[in-house]
């Protein structure tokens, strides 16, 4: 695929590109495959951000030359999923059934960890005075980051990198952003220290955890970030919401791992885009102020949550035709890895050839959402209301003159 297979990205339509990565384990190669796609296109962004695998995804992306990013994240993805060496990766093959395979890899993860990722403490290190304080040690981790990312690259380059983890001693959420700090591989482990699997990282004195204790997307981050752009943000979530009711143990564990992954991320994305559609609004209001309440304490309150940016958030979520088994976030089999990257291009693309964000943006929304794969045909005797964040609308309004732009 090139981006000539594509609609062309209109120069009126200038926003900024984001692309943000959720929390997910072995989920994630259905990221790269989106990253793919979009590398294919005219919305390479400006601005990638990540938690847990989606910051060791972002953080390749961040820290490769364009035409080197697909590239390097193949080879992180095909190392990871290299095989034990007593299990070749022919023996695959020899596996009749998807739901087998899938307990194979995920078994093999447990027991025997992940190449250039994770792997078992040695059995003497539980005799020690001080035991480990997770299930595996993840020192193979920053080996593969240090050969695979050039971190001064993303302190210096032109993407921005931002990472999400968790302080273990406040509880409190923490990004890590190459607009701000320089950015080492401790903190791109630390956003995918998931205990008790892996341990926390320490950082200049402190320790911290996988952002996706407290958020498994960075959404809200990228759009509230100050200053504001107006911006597409592509978010790529591999957990889905919608599913069967489970009829089996198995199927049970696996239905509420989606429904509380899935959960905080709509709960983020619902939150972001009505917050800023409330500051678009108040925008408005002001325009419309007289002075004398303009002057007033209260409307200079007012003015400050303002803001004159729209968003457009471009949902890109992975729904697979079969069950994944509950084991699916650490299944690391070269197949599975493959076919979820398949994928992620696959569902990427499809939403490149829709492009609704080009579609004008309503006057009275400060920001958009859509999912082209899992929006539903709104009935003809529905409100248009009930669509109106997920379907073209009406024209843009012209630009505003009488208030400057401001975060």
């Amino acid at each position: 695929m090139t981006h000539h297979d594509l609609p062309p990205r209109l120069a009126s339509y200038n926003k900024k590109v984001a692309l943000v990565l959720q929390g997910g384990g072995a989920l994630g190669s259905y990221q790269a495959g989106v990253y793919e796609a979009l590398a294919a296109s005219d919305y390479e962004p400006d601005w990638v951000a990540g938690i847990s695998i989606g910051a060791i995804n972002a953080a390749i992306i961040a820290g490769n030359a364009p035409e080197q990013r697909v590239e390097k994240l193949r080879r992180f993805w095909e190392t990871v999923t290299t095989p034990p060496s007593f299990w070749p990766a022919w023996l695959d093959g020899l596996v009749p059934l998807p739901g087998q395979r899938r307990q194979f890899g995920s078994a093999q993860a447990l027991l025997f960890g992940q190449s250039g990722f994770f792997g078992p403490h040695a059995p003497m290190a539980w005799l020690a005075a001080s035991p480990p304080t997770s299930f595996y040690d993840t020192a193979a981790l920053k080996t593969t980051l240090e050969s695979l990312v050039d971190f001064d690259r993303i302190n210096g380059g032109d993407m921005r990198l931002s990472v999400g983890a968790v302080n273990v001693r406040t509880g409190n959420f923490a990004y890590f952003d190459s607009g701000e700090i320089a950015i080492r591989p401790e903190h791109i482990m630390a956003s995918g220290a998931l205990p008790p699997g892996f341990a926390a990282i320490e950082i200049d004195g402190e320790h911290y955890w996988d952002g996706g204790l407290v958020s498994n997307t960075p959404l809200q981050y990228v759009l509230a970030k100050i200053p504001r752009r107006s911006r597409l943000t592509f978010q790529v979530d591999v957990f889905h919401a919608r599913g069967a009711v489970p009829t089996t143990l198995a199927e049970v564990v696996e239905r509420e791992k989606d429904i509380r992954y899935s959960s905080r991320t709509r709960a983020a994305t619902d939150t972001v885009r009505e917050m800023h559609d409330v500051r678009h609004n108040i925008n408005t209001l002001w325009d419309n102020l007289p002075e004398a309440l303009r002057d007033t304490a209260e409307g200079r309150f007012l003015y400050n949550f303002g803001c004159v940016t729209t968003m457009d958030i471009a949902q890109i979520i992975y729904r697979p035709t079969d069950s994944q088994g509950q084991t699916k976030d650490y299944e690391f089999s070269r197949t599975t890895m493959m076919e979820r990257w398949a994928q992620g291009r696959a569902d990427a693309v499809a939403t490149l050839e829709a492009s609704p964000w080009l579609e004008p943006m309503p006057a009275e929304l400060g920001a958009r959402t859509f999912d082209v794969l899992g929006t539903p045909k709104v009935p003809a005797t529905e409100p248009a209301q009930a669509a109106r964040v997920d379907a073209p609308e009406e024209a843009v309004p012209p630009p505003r003159t009488t208030r400057k732009a401001k975060a």
